[in-house]
Formats: structure tokens, C-alpha cells, sequence
């Protein structure tokens, strides 16, 4: 029976509360066992997109497919993953992007949101140069 690392409900129900959109993305060769363990956990209906398919390409195809679906652009996008080549190719997509070692806690939660922050505040300062 799948589960859920211990912060990560939590921490999905305080971003679902704060009207903060979650979408996951997955390189996985069996992609309707994965839909079937998020039914499980009970949290498809917290996701504005999932995109879960077998990709020989990091996951950019997937945040590509997320943004179309969405609308929202890379760098307003917040992305954790256990994947150094993940992190690299997405970042240069300008997703801010967060290297975890076992799933997001709320130390991983914070450190994201305050590089995501610091990333927004000098992009917007470069703006008004």
C-alpha cells in the first residue's frame, strides 16, 4: 500500500488552503500503476495536472505539458525532486528547483520557498533597472 512521506499531506492541504496549484511530474514505465497509487493516497483531486508517462528526456517534456496545461510560466513554477540531472535540466527552464533526498518535508518546503523568493525579488529588481 503506497504512503505518503509524514509532511507531505500536511503540506498539501496548507498550499490547496492558500489556493497554491500542485501538479506532479513522473518519468515512470508504468504509469497506470502510478495513477492507481495516487487514487490510493486520496490527493488526485489536490492536482491541477499530472503528468506521469515513460520519457527517455529529463522531465522538461512534463513541465512543458504542465505549463501548456496551466498556463502558468517556468518561473513562477517550484519544483523538488531526488534527481541531480532533474534539477538541472528544469532549472534551465527557469523553474526554481529544489534537490531532496527523501520526499519534501518542511525543511525542504522552506528552503524552496526562500530561494524561490530571493529569485523572484532580484528578478524583479533587474526589472526595474
Amino acid at each position: 500500500m503506497p504512503s505518503l512521506y509524514p509532511h507531505a499531506e500536511g503540506i498539501l492541504y496548507a498550499l490547496k488552503d492558500k489556493g497554491i496549484d500542485v501538479a506532479i511530474a513522473s518519468r515512470s514505465p508504468t504509469p497506470d500503476i502510478a495513477k492507481t497509487f495516487l487514487n490510493k493516497l486520496g490527493i488526485q483531486s489536490m492536482l491541477v495536472a499530472q503528468e506521469i508517462f515513460s520519457s527517455w528526456c529529463h522531465k522538461t517534456e512534463h513541465f512543458q505539458r504542465i505549463h501548456e496545461r496551466t498556463g502558468v510560466p517556468f518561473n513562477s513554477m517550484l519544483f523538488f525532486d531526488d534527481e541531480d540531472r532533474n534539477i538541472e535540466a528544469v532549472s534551465k527552464m527557469g523553474v526554481t528547483s529544489i534537490l531532496v533526498d527523501d520526499g519534501v518535508n518542511l525543511e525542504a518546503l522552506e528552503e524552496g520557498l526562500t530561494y524561490f523568493s530571493k529569485k523572484s525579488d532580484s528578478s524583479s529588481s533587474s526589472k526595474l533597472k
